[in-house]
């Protein structure tokens, strides 16, 4: 395969990342680990990089089931003309009920040589999705609705514009999924049904102390548990054995999460401005 290959994770936790990392990195593609990138400036930062033309883009609480399933959905992506394949963020087996048009960026195979042939940022941020609504939805594969979504959820998240704008001027192959029975996570599926991999979701809370998760989102509930079974499933199902870390390590992971906090929490007051101007337009 002529083009140049990388694999992307946008990451916070680095406990979390070594175990998804340890599923791809004997692959022999080159692996970008991104961290303190905001929810829609990482797919920028896959853009800029000009040595790579197919990003394959996982999210470090999703664990690669198959390496096979994943290189031939790359081969689907570039022989087909497709600029992304991913899980529609509604109507698929998601926790949630998002625009369908949108995919959720847990895993994507991004062609970004044929997306930089019309990329600007000036451009998605111009794009009106209300103004083409109908088109795309007319459009969409109706297949792929077997669950809660909604068309008309158009801020739900910072990364929309992009994905709506990508849509819309570029082919996007809308994968299907199933949940896993945890009740909770998300199996993706190539579209021949082959197993690509287990996103397990909330990983926010995978290393987060219980009085925090009380606090903050009591309703879900530490998740720690539930992620580690996942992780172990899906070693097992590699025939791989599950990486041990010494006191070294976690020295490590406690340092990298202390810098990832003394980023991000300025990041997120940034954006209070915006989230209390969604709520105002919202009422």
């Amino acid at each position: 395969m002529e083009n140049r290959i990388k694999i992307f994770t946008r990451s916070f936790d680095l406990h979390l990342y070594s175990y998804s990392r340890g599923l791809y990195s004997m692959l022999g593609i080159p692996v970008v680990r991104l961290t303190d990138q905001t929810a829609d400036g990482y797919f920028y930062t896959m853009l800029a990089d000009m040595d790579c033309d197919i990003a394959i883009n996982i999210d470090e609480d999703a664990f690669l089931v198959s390496p096979d399933a994943m290189m031939e959905l790359v081969k689907t992506v570039i022989e087909g003309g497709y600029a992304n394949a991913g899980c529609p963020d509604g109507g698929g087996f998601c926790p949630r009920g998002g625009n369908p048009i949108v995919t959720n960026p847990f895993f994507n195979v991004f062609n970004l040589k044929l997306i930089r042939t019309r990329f600007s940022k000036a451009a998605v941020k111009s794009f009106s999705y209300p103004e083409v609504r109908n088109r795309m939805v007319d459009a969409f594969p109706k297949e792929r609705l077997e669950t809660k979504w909604d068309f008309d959820r158009y801020d739900y998240e910072p990364y929309y514009p992009f994905f709506f704008w990508l849509a819309y001027n570029f082919k996007t192959l809308y994968l299907p999924s199933a949940r896993h029975e945890d009740g909770i996570s998300t199996v993706l599926l190539t579209p021949d049904g082959q197993v690509i991999c287990r996103h397990s979701w909330f990983a926010r809370f995978y290393n987060t102390p219980d009085w925090a998760v009380r606090f903050f989102e009591p309703e879900r509930g530490r998740q720690k548990a539930r992620i580690d079974a996942l992780i172990h499933e899906t070693y097992a199902d590699r025939g791989l054995k599950v990486p041990e870390f010494g006191v070294t390590d976690h020295l490590a992971f406690l340092f990298n999460k202390v810098v990832r906090w003394t980023i991000k929490v300025p990041q997120r007051i940034s954006r209070w401005p915006y989230k209390l101007k969604k709520k105002l337009k919202r009422k």
